[in-house]
């Protein structure tokens, strides 16, 4: 009785450690899937690449593709933003 007891403790252990793991492991992907989206803030041509244009073409952008309930107004904006040069 006294083994099958530990082995029930030690089964509820393991099984807590792995969920643990687990959900740390997918915390961490997101993390880091999400930090990889970033926003274009330099421009290629040099003469265009100030805090005014960059201001000016936000602005364009969001007027261009105004903000929607899916979110794919973001993928729209930084496309739009690369196609003004900013990378």
């Amino acid at each position: 009785m006294a083994m099958s007891m530990i082995s029930t403790v030690n089964n509820i252990f393991y099984r807590r450690t792995r969920l643990s793991i687990l959900v740390g492991l997918c915390c961490t992907i997101s993390l880091l899937g999400c930090g990889s989206i970033t926003d274009p803030d330099v421009n290629k041509d040099p003469a265009k690449n100030n805090k005014a244009t960059f201001q000016r073409d936000v602005i364009d952008c969001a007027d261009a593709y105004p903000e929607s309930g899916s979110g794919i107004h973001i993928r729209q904006r930084i496309g739009y933003m690369n196609l003004k040069g900013w990378h």
